[in-house]
Parts: structure tokens; C-alpha cells; sequence
């Protein structure tokens, strides 16, 4: 009995141990085929695929060897930090003895950027922070020659600056039409990343017309989400015909890294920049001599306008190219040399790229009705590019002389002497502080009574000083801290 009772356990078991070995194999069957099987991938997408490969690596090919490293170098004057031996109780018993420690001192400070090959003679585009205040400029070509660079100019109100190698025949990249790209085209952006020589990253045209980000004066930036990094400053943003679009100049990050928001200086601007710092190692531009604002919804409604397009002037300068051709106060710019104004930016930068001498011609909707002049345009006067000379409080300042015609239009008294302000850029630290109008008077406790003393007196205020100004506005004198 026993023995039958353990027969018939084990045939138990057995029958157990085949199906559970079955429930294995077929498991294990299911768990492999994923392996072993190829994947379905259809011929059509991987010959897509394929020569998608290879036209951008074609294209990358061929800009990089125009694609530099540019490593600077700069003399950087530190202050001497505060010390308890300045005191001068300490110094009575102690004397000056230890006062040495506290002395300035300079010290080297290197950078890195990128540049771009455009001339076979050796110019080459970069960006100005790139090379800004730089005592020595060294150029690593893609074949790992090493060269000095030489500034031939530069543009602060642009970031952009020419600097040139002594070396012939070499590579370069043809510059393309940046007013033909399209948002959501193909990029690919080339420089070096933290040193990282000659990377290629790609990406589309995110946006374009990108102004009052804050980086300069002069802004109609293309915005692209191909990766750009520190050190990718003055590098190559291409086309698929691997033609220059854009110098790649700044990111948008809250960490200091590529966030997907990258800014470029359009190849139409690089031009017309790049051109003017080559034949006189400054840019020249044109000036219409107006104040101009965009149009607000509000506006828009008030001057019974269509739509939010078009820069509304708020002043016209006297003896300026505007006011001989006609242009008054509170005209709406819908059009500039045969071009479509959408916003102030782009009639500021319009003008700016005019050569001086062009007759231009102007469109613009006055009470209503659409009328169209000529006006001539002049080189931007001194006065007017006061704003860009300064790294004080009053950078982005324009002032201009205070004269009996501007006294009468405004109603400033005889008594009152001084420079009027023609405009505060938006990026200034005194933006909203100052205004349009104002008549500056004195500037710590100096007397101002034409262009000439402003210029003398500000340029010796430092960075980061406080600027006490006297300021007539509205009837009334007052002091304004900066």
C-alpha cells in the first residue's frame, strides 16, 4: 500500500515538472524573440535616413575647416580690498607701513570664443566679447596652425568685430541671404564649446526678428534650439547649402548652458557691419533724426490703426534728414526704402544699414491717410552716438545741444542751461529713470552747458559710481541719484 501511495506521488511529480517545464520553454521562447528577430525598419525610411546623414555630414565637412578657436588674453585691474589698517586710528599709532597690502593690482584674465574664415586673405568674424579689451589674440585653424590675430575693428552696438591673421589662401564660407530663412529650416551651428574644437550641432530657425533681449543696441537676432555654449561666442550658424547665415553670439539659460535657446546676428546685418569695419575700422550709419516707439494695442486704437505694425515718431530733430523731408510727430513709419516696418526695431535697424547720402524713401500714415516722402540720410551725427561711449550709469544716453529752436518748440526759459536728452535706450541702467525731454544741468555739481562739457565729464565717471544729476523736467529743476 505504501509502496503504491509513493508511485503515485512521484507520477505526480513527474507530470508537474513536464508542464512546468513547458511553461519555461514557452516563456523563455517569447522572452528571446525580441532578440532574435530583426527589426522592421522599411528600406524607404533607411535610405531617407542615410542620405540625411550625409548631406549633413557634407555639409559640415565643408564649413568647419573655415572655423576657428580664437583664445584671448587681457589685463584685468583688480581694486584693493577694504582693510582694517585704512583706519585711520590704526594708521596714528601704526603708520602707512601696512597700507602696501591693500594696493591694486593687475592680473591676466584668458577667454575663448570662435571665429569665421571669410576672406582667403585672413579676415575672419567674431564676436567683440569675444576679443574686447584683449592684449593678445591667438588663432587656432582647423589644420592646427596657430596665428596672431590683429583687430581690424569693432562694433559694440552689434557685438561684432573683424580681427585678421597673416595667412593666404585659406578656407572659407560664403555668406548667405539671412532675409530668405524661414522659421523651422535646418541649422547647423559649428564652433568650440568650453574649448571643445570644432563641434557641430544641429537645429531649425526657432524664430527671427528677436529684439530687446538685452545684448546690444543694434538687435534682429535669429533664435535657433541648435546646442550653443560657452565658447561657441563668433561661430557659424549655416544653411543647408552650408552658406553663413548668422555668427552665433549668446544663449538664453538659467543655468549657463544650452537650453535650447540660442541667439545669431543675421548675416544681412554681419554684412553691412562687417564691410564698414574692413574699409574704415569703425561702422557708419545712416541717421533719419527721429524718436521713434512701437505700437501698443492702445495705441493702435487711439491713432486708428489697423493692426499693431509700423514705429510711431515722438520727435523730430531738428535739421535732421526727417524734418526736411517732412515727417512730424506722431506719424506711424509702415515703410522704409521699399521694405515693411513692423516695429521700431526694424525701422531703427533699417536705418542704421542706410549708407549715408541715400535718398530714402519713407511711407507713413499721418491722420489717416497714407503718404510717402524722400529723405535723405545722413551719417549718425556725434552727439547722437554719445550712448554707446560710456560703461557708467549713463550708458545708452543720448543728449544733444539745447538750442533756441528746441527752447521755443518745448518751453524751456532762457535761465535753464544745459543738454536735452533725445533718447534713453531701453537697455540702460537709467531707462525709466530719465526720459526724453529732460534738460541735464549739472552732473556731480559740474555745470553742463552743451554737448561738449557732457562728453568731458561722463567719460571720467567710472563703472558702478553713483551720478548725482540736476535735471530740469516739467517747469521745475531736481536732483536725481543714478
Amino acid at each position: 500500500m505504501f509502496e503504491k501511495r509513493r508511485m503515485a506521488k512521484s507520477a505526480i511529480l513527474v507530470v508537474a515538472g513536464v508542464v512546468m517545464g513547458l511553461i519555461i520553454s514557452s516563456n523563455f521562447n517569447l522572452f528571446t524573440t525580441g532578440y532574435t528577430e530583426e527589426a522592421k525598419i522599411s528600406k524607404d525610411a533607411v535610405d531617407l535616413l542615410t542620405r540625411i546623414n550625409e548631406a549633413t555630414a557634407e555639409v559640415a565637412g565643408a564649413v568647419k575647416p573655415a572655423v576657428v578657436n580664437i583664445a584671448s588674453t587681457k589685463t584685468v585691474h583688480m581694486r584693493g580690498m577694504s582693510s582694517p589698517f585704512d583706519d585711520p586710528f590704526f594708521r596714528q599709532f601704526f603708520g602707512d607701513q601696512f597700507r602696501q597690502h591693500n594696493q591694486p593690482r593687475d592680473y591676466k584674465q584668458s577667454g575663448m570664443g570662435s571665429g569665421v574664415i571669410v576672406e582667403k586673405n585672413g579676415y575672419i568674424l567674431t564676436n567683440n566679447h569675444v576679443i574686447k579689451d584683449a592684449d593678445d589674440i591667438k588663432v587656432r585653424l582647423s589644420d592646427k596652425r596657430v596665428f596672431k590675430g590683429k583687430i581690424v575693428g569693432a562694433d559694440p552696438k552689434t557685438d561684432l568685430a573683424v580681427i585678421k591673421i597673416d595667412a593666404g589662401n585659406l578656407p572659407v564660407v560664403k555668406l548667405g541671404d539671412s532675409d530668405k530663412l524661414r522659421v523651422g529650416d535646418r541649422v547647423i551651428a559649428i564652433g568650440n564649446p568650453f574649448g571643445l574644437n570644432q563641434t557641430v550641432t544641429t537645429g531649425i530657425i526657432s524664430a527671427k526678428g528677436r529684439a530687446d533681449v538685452g545684448i546690444a543696441d543694434y538687435e534682429d537676432f535669429i533664435q535657433t534650439d541648435a546646442a550653443i555654449n560657452p565658447g561657441n561666442s563668433g561661430g557659424a550658424l549655416v544653411n543647408v547649402k552650408g552658406e553663413l547665415i548668422g555668427i552665433n553670439t549668446a544663449i538664453l539659460s538659467s543655468t549657463g548652458g544650452n537650453q535650447g535657446v540660442g541667439f545669431a546676428i543675421p548675416s544681412n546685418m554681419v554684412k553691412t557691419v562687417m564691410a564698414s569695419l574692413i574699409k574704415s575700422g569703425k561702422v557708419v550709419r545712416g541717421w533719419l533724426g527721429v524718436s521713434i516707439q512701437p505700437i501698443t494695442a492702445d495705441l493702435a486704437k487711439q491713432l486708428g490703426l489697423k493692426e499693431e505694425r509700423g514705429a510711431l515718431v515722438a520727435d523730430v530733430m531738428e535739421g535732421s534728414p526727417a524734418e526736411r523731408a517732412g515727417l512730424q510727430r506722431g506719424d506711424v513709419v509702415t515703410e522704409f526704402d521699399g521694405k515693411a516696418v513692423g516695429d521700431a526695431t526694424a525701422l531703427k535697424n533699417m536705418v542704421a544699414a542706410t549708407p549715408p547720402g541715400k535718398d530714402a524713401t519713407v511711407k507713413f500714415i499721418r491722420d489717416g491717410a497714407v503718404k510717402t516722402v524722400k529723405a535723405s540720410i545722413q551719417e549718425l551725427p556725434v552727439q547722437a552716438q554719445i550712448a554707446a561711449k560710456y560703461e557708467n550709469q549713463l550708458k545708452g544716453v543720448s543728449v544733444q545741444n539745447l538750442t533756441p529752436e528746441i527752447r521755443r518748440a518745448i518751453g524751456i526759459p532762457g535761465k535753464v542751461a544745459g543738454v536735452i536728452v533725445s533718447d534713453v535706450d531701453e537697455s540702460s541702467p537709467v531707462a525709466g529713470v530719465l526720459a526724453q525731454g529732460d534738460v541735464i544741468m549739472e552732473i556731480n555739481k559740474k555745470k553742463i552747458s552743451n554737448v561738449k562739457d557732457y562728453e568731458t565729464t561722463v567719460a571720467r565717471i567710472k563703472a558702478g559710481q553713483n551720478i548725482l544729476v540736476l535735471v530740469y523736467r516739467n517747469g521745475s529743476t531736481t536732483y536725481i541719484t543714478l
